[in-house]
């Protein structure tokens, strides 16, 4: 799922220069510094024109603006003075730059908004900064693109995750004028023919088109079929929205690209690392046998099976790297699994608030796990979930929310647990 993520301008740094004449001619202005941009590229975002009559507040406001922009993350300039005015030097380092993400623009393609992009605005190279002046300027022009197909909207960006990979992405959306989703086609047979994808397309069908809608509903819905199936490297391509027309209602017929790959089957793990388990038992852990389908999920389960197994044991910082090596010859997949288990926690304290006084007597007589013990992570979530209920059986009050955290001291090896009874 896309999260949106709120970030504080940083303060860029800016060089005073002394000693500039109250008034004079500009003879040259240049940028270094950057890696992504040529200088040519920058300098008309200074304002600053080379013959113009320029003075200290004009050299200060050009480093505002190039401050403001969001591609710098510092700004600096010095200047000298000769025979013909005064030449000007900024000094920037470039700010990180995220993918940017067009949201929902049926009426173009990516490539199509990118490349008129790139005509209308200088410094835009198809990624966006995480914030900035910049960004109201790619809204600004997406807007005026948009007027070229009818549509009259505001556009607005945010900086977000994309739903399938985690990445950092600025979000661009159109605000109103949104046309729904009347239909979706798949390119491969196996997403066509599935019964479970097509009954859950009604979660998405009607709704406004939104590419993150799209890719999510990938991820959840459709990826995990491919899975099952053995398509363990399958892959999407960006939806395609087409304009459709009938019976007077405009909407959206998206293609959706699916590459499924070659189907494997199962062959091995095998295990370095692992002192708490053999391998034998690592093994049993895995619902799958060699020459079944490679089924991902299942390969997933087979995973968090092992990491449940170690955080019974009190091993809460476990870390499975598992590299997957496929042999297209025999299209059988195994995997290379190096196991970190780290220390293995000890019952600390237990922290409660919020409680009365019987309250507090009825959780501690209820906790099961001694100071010193084991720390048994299933004990702990079986507390949560039941123990705490009948803890309270019979007591006239009940509480709207239990917070909780695991405070882990690696250094002792010992885990306390918080509960806030709210």
């Amino acid at each position: 799922m896309i999260l949106l993520i709120g970030l504080l301008l940083p303060v860029a740094l800016r060089a005073q220069a002394p000693n500039v004449p109250a008034a004079g001619k500009l003879a040259s202005v240049k940028v270094t510094g950057s890696v992504r941009f040529h200088s040519d590229q920058i300098v008309p975002a200074t304002g600053l024109s080379p013959g113009a009559s320029i003075t200290k507040d004009d050299l200060q406001r050009g480093a505002d603006r190039l401050a403001q922009l969001g591609p710098f993350a510092t700004v600096q300039y010095r200047y000298a003075t000769v025979d013909t005015g005064v030449q000007a030097e900024y000094q920037v380092k470039d700010a990180p730059a995220v993918p940017v993400w067009f949201d929902n623009f049926p009426w173009f393609t990516d490539d199509e908004l990118t490349a008129e992009l790139k005509k209308t605005i200088p410094l835009f190279d198809g990624t966006a900064p995480e914030h900035g002046t910049l960004l109201d300027d790619i809204s600004s022009a997406l807007e005026k693109l948009l007027e070229t197909r009818g549509v009259h909207s505001s556009v607005s960006h945010a900086l977000a995750i994309a739903p399938a990979t985690d990445e950092r992405i600025q979000q661009f959306r159109v605000d109103s004028g949104a046309l729904n989703i009347a239909s979706v086609e798949f390119t491969d047979a196996l997403a066509q023919s599935d019964r479970g994808i097509h009954v859950r397309l009604a979660d998405i069908v009607g709704q406004a088109y939104s590419h993150t809608l799209i890719e999510l509903f990938e991820f959840e819905q459709v990826r995990p079929v491919y899975l099952a199936h053995g398509y363990i490297r399958v892959k999407f391509g960006a939806p395609r929205p087409r304009i459709e027309a009938s019976s007077g209602k405009s909407g959206i017929t998206v293609v959706v690209p699916v590459e499924p790959g070659p189907m494997y089957t199962w062959n091995r793990a095998t295990w370095t690392g692992n002192s708490v388990f053999g391998v034998l038992e690592l093994n049993t852990m895995f619902p799958l046998h060699e020459g079944n389908p490679a089924d991902g999920v299942r390969i997933e389960a087979g995973w968090q099976a092992v990491r449940d197994a170690y955080a019974r044991r009190g091993y809460l910082d476990v870390n499975l790297a598992s590299v997957p090596h496929f042999d297209e010859a025999t299209k059988q997949v195994s995997y290379a699994v190096a196991v970190t288990e780290g220390p293995q926690y000890r019952m600390g304290k237990l922290v409660l608030t919020g409680l009365s006084i019987e309250g507090e007597r009825r959780i501690r007589a209820g906790w099961n796990i001694a100071a010193g013990a084991v720390f048994d992570k299933d004990v702990y979530e079986e507390f949560y979930a039941n123990g705490i209920k009948q803890a309270f059986t019979g007591l006239p009050f009940h509480y709207e929310k239990i917070g909780r955290f695991l405070q882990e001291d690696p250094k002792d090896a010992t885990v306390d647990v918080l509960l806030d009874f709210q």
